[in-house]
């Protein structure tokens, strides 16, 4: 009966003044409907990108199904189970290399097909030819496709010549689309694409150098491909494989869109946080409307409960509201811009209407309601009527109950954000960063009130009413403090963070790389070259240092005669392929943690020296055994030091070292690290490309240059998910403006009849909108500071550096984003006439 009573009550209220309700709630619509569209676009993108991923996952990848090697092709074996299971088997080698023209030369990732390549989809070229055609080249040179852009870099045209290694090539067609790009993963440089069999003498693929083998496979219809994959490493992985397919053609890509698509939902959330505080408080400002409304109701005998029920319904019907827009535009956006995001993205993705994104998003969008208005709701229920009527009602906390039922609401949607997002480690780092800034926000809310409450008092303000009715104002008892600070904090904060991470991610770039790292890393030196390699190098005055060490590639595939990834998990050292070297004598600079090296002439059993960090994440002591696949061959050895491996420098750093003789019959070949000064690269990287043509150099400005790009387009997307939690801070700000306008006309007639001009008024007003701004502001500096260190000194494993500029941007940009939100709402407390007003007063 009293929820048929409530729902009564409720529908009648709504029928009676839906428009005035709906301008009342502006603010609460806003919050919602902001919050719930960013998750809602969000998921509608990460769903069309992984449903593209999922649905041309043969094309992507090129084949149904690929096994790819390193540093080798398929044995007979390997090749007799591919033609066993595959209707269709086409072979690639993708290696990078110097293509080299006259007096220049740009690094490129070579791709060498077969006649049968690509099983699925075809390439773009320009001119539009048969592929066919295109690689057979012309005038007694075999032909080489280009991207565009090294193309450009190399300035060559159509029927030019460069070289590869020892061969030269003639250019006959731009590559505008590889239908199998998104297998790709990271590039060290743009794609060329030759035949095969025209590398026979270019000196690129001979046993020891640096390539991999690719085997796309087109299987008969029906194919079970998880029986496949399970027999493939069953019988190979131990030797190398590594095997991927149509279900997870392009694991990168997908797994990178996941976890950037789950962090800009968490972002998303932390907006629906600060619409939570708007929301909080336009249902705080309702309920004080409703004032006769409730005294009446409880004159009348209505329960507590029926009340909360009342008011309850009326919230969830502007809710369904809110939530609807949201979903609207959420859905809308992407639809619209579906052409660009389409055109844009290098795999196939087509943007619709996701059921799941949808859900998602009006369940956090719901959530968000219940959580920030069962507070002021449950308060309002505790308040006496005799207290409503005489104007003292101060709403008392909620029933203990109220409580346990708002904890468990955070806990359930703690609980789904975690399941959903597939990164709990995240989820709730963020969760707990959400809730600690609204904490420490709250805090430093309040503690501006009583300072600024004591500040009123005291000698500073003698003198100054402007200072001093502004000082009051934030301190007095319907203050702004609360609403202002946090809804503005939370996302100045998140964009303080990201300002402090990219600073500090460009100066150890900028600044701290080119005293640490190499110029060059020069790979695929043959064993009859290194000695003159090294004498030319060590002769070159401009060459401030080098490095070089021997190179092999093996597979960490038992640990104590145990599968390693019994013993060491999905430890990254035994996923894939790791590099290995070999040495006689302790490397220069090595320094030895545990156990001792062994003697330079030693010929017994093989010992192997690992990387002490990587020894202790995986378990590892002295006198363990670990077995090494190289090329086809186990190699066992003891385990007999350990010593520390520095990555972070840019130089050479291997986890495994085995003494020499255990490794030196293997075909290998040698790599090496060349530390010059910018101005000394050029010409360095001619002589040698000139006199070694199958070296490849790699360029370490160029990568880092590259890996910052990646970074750019993550902290730009994180900017414009921090920007929509902005706007709705500012959405929050322009709500207790509003909200407080008849508290600041009262304030204003008040002051007008005791001599105040309206200059001074005015001055007042932004005095206390300046503070609240640089109180929400330097909170939010301190708590973008520590975000920053954190990520930096855990995430990034760098230092961290306070970066100024960027700090006092978002403070000035807190005081001016506070005092546009005041003054909008200035203008009617100014003009008022203090009769008017002071007679409606009791």
């Amino acid at each position: 009966m009293s929820a048929a009573l409530a729902l009564r009550i409720a529908g009648r209220e709504l029928r009676a003044g839906m428009r005035d309700r709906l301008r009342g709630f502006r603010v609460f619509l806003i919050c919602l409907a902001l919050g719930v569209a960013a998750i809602a676009a969000v998921g509608a993108l990460r769903a069309a990108i992984q449903n593209g991923l999922s649905d041309q996952g043969s094309t992507l990848l090129g084949g149904d199904a690929e096994m790819e090697f390193t540093y080798r092709f398929a044995s007979d074996e390997e090749r007799a189970f591919m033609a066993q299971k595959a209707a269709a088997v086409s072979e690639i080698v993708d290696f990078r290399s110097m293509a080299v023209i006259e007096g220049d030369q740009a690094l490129t990732q070579v791709k060498a097909v077969d006649s049968l390549w690509p099983l699925y989809g075809a390439p773009g070229l320009s001119p539009d030819m048969p592929l066919a055609e295109a690689l057979a080249g012309g005038e007694g040179l075999p032909g080489a496709i280009m991207d565009p852009v090294l193309i450009d870099r190399l300035g060559l045209e159509i029927g030019g010549t460069f070289r590869l290694g020892s061969q030269d090539f003639r250019l006959t067609a731009a590559l505008l689309h590889e239908p199998d790009s998104a297998a790709n993963g990271f590039l060290l440089g743009p794609r060329t694409l030759v035949a095969t069999e025209a590398l026979a003498h270019s000196g690129l693929i001979v046993p020891g150098s640096l390539f991999e083998t690719k085997y796309r496979l087109r299987l008969p219809p029906g194919a079970d491909l998880a029986a496949l994959e399970a027999e493939a490493e069953s019988l190979f992985r131990d030797k190398g494989l590594r095997w991927t397919d149509s279900r997870n053609a392009s694991p990168g890509i997908e797994r990178f869109v996941r976890n950037i698509g789950a962090f800009l939902v968490l972002v998303g959330l932390a907006g629906l946080a600060v619409g939570g505080v708007g929301i909080s408080a336009a249902v705080r400002a309702w309920l004080e409307g409703k004032t006769a409304t409730i005294a009446t109701l409880k004159t009348l005998g209505a329960s507590s409960g029926l009340i909360f029920s009342t008011f309850l319904i009326q919230i969830a019907a502007l809710s369904v509201i809110g939530i609807l827009a949201g979903l609207a535009v959420g859905t809308g956006v992407p639809l619209a811009l579906a052409p660009l995001i389409e055109a844009s993205l290098p795999f196939p993705a087509h943007v619709g209407i996701s059921g799941r994104a949808l859900a998602e998003a009006a369940f956090y969008g719901a959530m968000t309601v219940l959580i920030f208005t069962l507070m002021p709701l449950a308060r309002a229920e505790r308040i006496r009527a005799a207290g409503l009527y005489r104007g003292t009602g101060g709403a008392p906390w909620p029933r203990a109950r109220w409580m346990a039922i708002l904890a468990g609401l955070i806990g359930v949607l703690l609980a789904v954000v975690v399941c959903a997002s597939g990164l709990p480690g995240l989820a709730l780092g963020t969760a707990f960063g959400v809730v600690a800034a609204l904490g420490v926000l709250a805090l430093a809310a309040l503690g501006l009130r009583r300072a600024t409450r004591a500040m009123a008092r005291a000698g500073l303000a003698r003198g100054r009413p402007a200072l001093r009715a502004g000082l009051a104002a934030i301190g007095g008892p319907r203050s702004e403090a609360v609403p202002v600070v946090l809804s503005l904090g939370l996302g100045l904060s998140v964009l303080a963070a990201v300002g402090q991470i990219d600073s500090n991610l460009r100066r150890a770039i900028d600044s701290d790389l080119p005293t640490r790292a190499p110029a060059f890393f020069f790979v695929d030196i043959q064993p009859d070259q290194i000695g003159p390699f090294l004498e030319r190098i060590g002769t070159d005055p401009a060459v401030t240092g080098h490095e070089t060490a021997p190179m092999l590639r093996g597979i960490l595939t038992r640990i104590n005669d145990r599968p390693a990834r019994e013993v060491a998990g999905d430890h990254w050292v035994v996923r894939g392929d790791r590099g290995i070297s070999y040495a006689r004598a302790i490397p220069e600079g090595t320094r030895i943690t545990q156990g001792e090296w062994w003697a330079e002439d030693h010929s017994g059993p093989p010992e192997v020296s690992f990387g002490q960090t990587e020894a202790a994440e995986i378990g590892l002591k002295l006198g363990d055994t670990i077995t090494v696949n190289v090329l086809g061959r186990d190699i066992t050895a003891t385990l007999t030091s350990l010593r520390e491996v520095d990555f972070s420098s840019g130089g050479m750093g291997f986890v495994m070292i085995m003494n020499e003789a255990a490794l030196r019959g293997a075909p290998h070949s040698h790599i090496a690290t060349v530390y010059a000064p910018p101005e000394a690269e050029a010409a360095l990287l001619r002589e040698v490309t000139r006199t070694w043509p199958n070296i490849t150099a790699i360029r370490i400005r160029e990568t880092i240059d590259r890996v910052t790009e990646a970074l750019s387009a993550i902290a730009t997307a994180t900017a414009w998910a921090a920007a929509g939690t902005l706007i709705t801070g500012f959405a929050v700000l322009i709500g207790a403006a509003a909200a407080g306008e008849r508290a600041r006309s009262y304030e204003s007639a008040i002051l007008k009849t005791l001599g105040a001009t309206r200059r001074r008024i005015l001055t007042s007003f932004a005095l206390r909108s300046a503070l609240l701004g640089a109180a929400a502001g330097l909170v939010a500096v301190a708590a973008g500071a520590i975000a920053g260190w954190a990520v930096m000194r855990f995430v990034m494993e760098a230092t961290f550096r306070f970066e100024p500029l960027s700090a006092i941007a978002i403070t000035l940009g807190g005081i001016l984003a506070t005092l546009v939100a005041g003054l909008i709402f200035a203008a009617r407390p100014l003009s008022v006439r203090p009769a008017r007003i002071l007679r409606a007063q009791d």
